[in-house]
């Protein structure tokens, strides 16, 4: 992982506004991101690593999680987009598995959006 993109997550961790667990579970996504061929990087992934570590602190210190008044534009927005979309919702099942705070839908949705612009920046990777 980037250095500087480290760094974010190490500081959330350090500073006490995350769990190590969250950090890890973030911490994985974002391997199994760049393991498939998507730049994974401080510029590219900053804000998706931000959104997803708070979001999931929030649901396990049982914070509520608002649904926004952009929902219906996000979901069309991201009509587009139906990969990042499952792969927000396998993150929210993963979440739930693996720390018991699966995301709500308002908040998948947000996460597409971070996971749709990674996928637009990723390289073109020429099929033979």
């Amino acid at each position: 992982m980037e250095d500087r993109l480290a760094l974010r997550i190490q500081l959330f961790r350090d500073s006490g506004q995350a769990p190590q667990r969250v950090t890890r579970f973030v911490e994985e996504e974002l391997a199994a991101l760049a393991a498939e061929g998507h730049a994974v990087t401080e510029d590219t992934a900053g804000m998706l690593t931000s959104h997803l570590v708070m979001a999931l602190t929030r649901l396990l210190n049982g914070e509520p999680i608002e649904q926004f008044l952009t929902d219906e534009e996000v979901a069309a927005e991201l009509a587009g987009h139906p990969d990042a979309v499952g792969r927000a919702r396998a993150v929210s099942v993963r979440a739930e598995r693996e720390l018991g705070a699966g995301l709500p839908d308002s908040e998948i949705n947000f996460l597409a959006m971070h996971l749709a612009v990674l996928r637009k920046n990723a390289p073109r990777r020429d099929v033979p």
